[in-house]
């Protein structure tokens, strides 16, 4: 069912001792402190994770779509909130891997793929889940665009060396009216961040709020104008499955813990697991598991085949996200009050998991994709 070649076993193994050694020790204080995951940042970069979705002429490490699945449910299964930095930066290379032309290209990724963070600007107040009412603008000035405009819940944007935002060079032509840009915040004049907002998990992915008043350089367009929407919504497509495999790693992991407890803890002598009501909760979050994961490797497996992809990766986020959250909140039953403490991990996983049936298209959203596939 995986998928990987030969070659990338070592490096998939290479990144689960990385990730057992490393970033599951420190998960729990990350998020207490709500410290920010760059603290990862030069290990991971040294390890190639910032550029696993890049092709080598683009400074990456080339991993085929179902390796770089397996390899995000590790970093998520270790560290959600790593998983949440290190995928929405993959949002920021993704737009530029397939929007931006060679020159532009060869500026920015492969210091993404070395470890310079990117952003991916594209949500507003008013435009979430249609992004294609977006109020940001860009006018020409010259040789240059004025941006004009504000984003909200932007993972990395404050601590991002390049930020790709989207907004609209024509506002009546909708989404057909979009382009898309790269800034650079230390070297573009005009960009406020508001405060890290206090999340309810993924405390160390830090999400901003960001402003905009500021000239781009023509030069720093993606593609032609208009073409921005298109890219966005590819992108998503790619995002959606890392979003997948999130959960899939989180709920994973979760699934662990509760077997290891149900093993341990003993009731009247004998240990919980031998209960059947109990070892039926664990077989419906193994089905739930094994399923989400053949609907994320089913979509990660289209990925950089040429083939439309958007429905694949519409179920396999809908179905990931909702079973990683029925099989944690199910872990944490199990777990009895040691779950609801936070001296086990299983109100953080519950905590991580909560937003992915909201981000990158809620769980609403991905039922009106499949529902117009379906209705064609």
């Amino acid at each position: 069912m995986s998928g990987w070649s030969e070659q990338e076993g070592p490096i998939l193994d290479q990144i689960a001792r990385f990730c057992d050694n490393v970033l599951a020790p420190e998960a729990a204080a990350l998020d207490e402190a709500a410290r920010f995951a760059t603290c990862h940042l030069p290990a991971m970069a040294e390890l190639g994770l910032m550029g696993m979705n890049l092709p080598e002429e683009d400074g990456g490490i080339a991993l085929s779509g179902p390796a770089l699945y397996r390899a995000v449910e590790l970093v998520a299964g270790a560290c959600g909130s790593t998983a949440s930095m290190l995928t929405a930066h993959y949002l920021a290379t993704d737009s530029l891997h397939l929007g931006a032309d060679a020159a532009l290209k060869a500026r920015f990724l492969p210091r993404a793929a070395a470890g310079a963070l990117g952003a991916f600007a594209l949500t507003e107040p008013m435009a979430g889940s249609n992004p294609a009412d977006m109020r940001s603008t860009a006018t020409r000035e010259g040789g240059h665009y004025r941006l004009r405009g504000s984003k909200c819940f932007i993972s990395n944007a404050a601590e991002a060396e390049f930020i790709v935002v989207y907004a609209k060079t024509d506002p009546a032509a909708g989404a057909r009216g979009v382009s898309a840009f790269v800034l650079e915040p230390g070297r573009t004049p005009g960009i406020g961040f508001g405060p890290a907002e206090r999340t309810m998990g993924l405390r160390g992915g830090h999400v901003f709020g960001v402003t905009f008043d500021c000239l781009v350089p023509e030069e720093n367009r993606l593609g032609p104008e208009g073409s921005g929407f298109r890219t966005a919504m590819k992108v998503l497509d790619n995002g959606r499955i890392e979003v997948a495999a999130q959960a899939t790693g989180i709920a994973a992991a979760a699934l662990a813990a509760a077997v290891g407890y149900a093993k341990e803890r003993r009731v009247g002598g004998q240990a919980i697991a031998e209960f059947q009501g109990l070892q039926w909760m664990l077989a419906d979050c193994a089905n739930d598991l094994a399923a989400a994961r053949a609907l994320g490797y089913a979509a990660a497996r289209l990925r950089g085949t040429g083939a439309r992809y958007s429905s694949e990766s519409a179920h396999a986020k809908l179905f990931a996200t909702e079973a990683a959250w029925r099989i944690a909140d199910r872990a944490l039953q199990i777990h009895g009050g040691y779950g609801y403490c936070r001296d086990f991990p299983m109100e953080r996983y519950l905590r991580d998991l909560r937003i992915f049936r909201i981000y990158e298209g809620s769980s609403e959203v991905q039922r009106n994709i499949i529902a117009r596939e379906l209705l064609v």
